[in-house]
C-alpha cells in the first residue's frame, strides 16, 4: 500500500495524461479535502446525497459524501505527490503497489445518477439469494437461514433450514454473515 510515508513516484501513476483515482481520506474530511485540493490545482470529484439527518432538537437535509472516506482526483504523473501531501489524503486506491484509474465512463455514470435523483444505496456486503447465512446479532442472533431476496432497503426474505416456510425479517444487513 503506497502511503504519504513511502512514496515511490514512477511507481504510483503511470500515466502522463490525467487519469481519475480514487483517494482514501481521514474520517469525516472529504469535503475540507476536496477545497484544498481544487485550492492547488487538482481535479477532484466528491459525490454527494441528499440525507435526511435527526437530531435531538430539529431534522435537516444535509448533503452526506455517497462513498465514506473516498474522493475522486483526476491526476497525472506530475501532480499525484501533490495530492498525498494533502493532510487528510491517507493514500491512493492501489492494486499490486499501482493506483488503479477509473475509467471516466463510470465517474460520469455515478454524476448522471445523482443529477438524475437516482435513489441510490451503498451495500459493502454482498449477499446473492441462495447464500447460506447467520444473524451475528440483535434480536435474531444465531439466526441460521438461506436468503432467499432483499425487500426494501433493511427487509430480508430469509428460509429457515428445517421448514419450508420462509420468514419476512426487517433487520439491516450488517447483521448479517455468511455461514460457510
Amino acid at each position: 500500500m503506497l502511503t504519504k510515508d513511502n512514496i515511490r513516484p514512477a511507481k504510483l501513476v503511470d500515466s502522463i495524461q490525467p487519469q481519475w483515482y480514487a483517494c482514501y481520506t481521514r474520517s469525516r474530511t472529504e469535503k475540507t479535502t476536496v477545497i484544498q485540493l481544487e485550492q492547488a490545482g487538482i481535479e477532484c470529484y466528491l459525490p454527494l446525497i441528499r440525507t435526511l439527518r435527526k437530531w435531538s432538537d430539529r431534522m435537516k437535509w444535509v448533503d452526506m459524501p455517497l462513498l465514506r472516506s473516498y474522493i475522486f482526483v483526476r491526476v497525472s504523473q506530475d501532480n499525484y505527490a501533490k495530492v498525498l501531501s494533502t493532510d487528510s489524503v491517507v493514500r491512493f486506491i492501489t492494486f499490486e503497489n499501482k493506483a488503479v484509474p477509473i475509467p471516466d465512463k463510470q465517474i460520469d455514470t455515478i454524476r448522471l445518477l445523482l443529477n438524475q435523483g437516482a435513489e441510490l444505496e451503498v451495500v459493502s456486503k454482498r449477499f446473492e439469494p441462495g447464500d447460506k447465512i447467520v444473524v451475528q446479532a440483535g434480536p435474531f442472533l444465531g439466526l441460521q437461514g438461506e436468503l432467499v431476496q432483499y425487500r426494501g432497503k433493511k427487509k430480508v426474505l430469509i428460509r429457515l433450514g428445517s421448514m419450508s416456510e420462509s420468514l419476512l425479517v426487517t433487520l439491516p444487513l450488517e447483521l448479517l454473515i455468511r455461514d460457510y
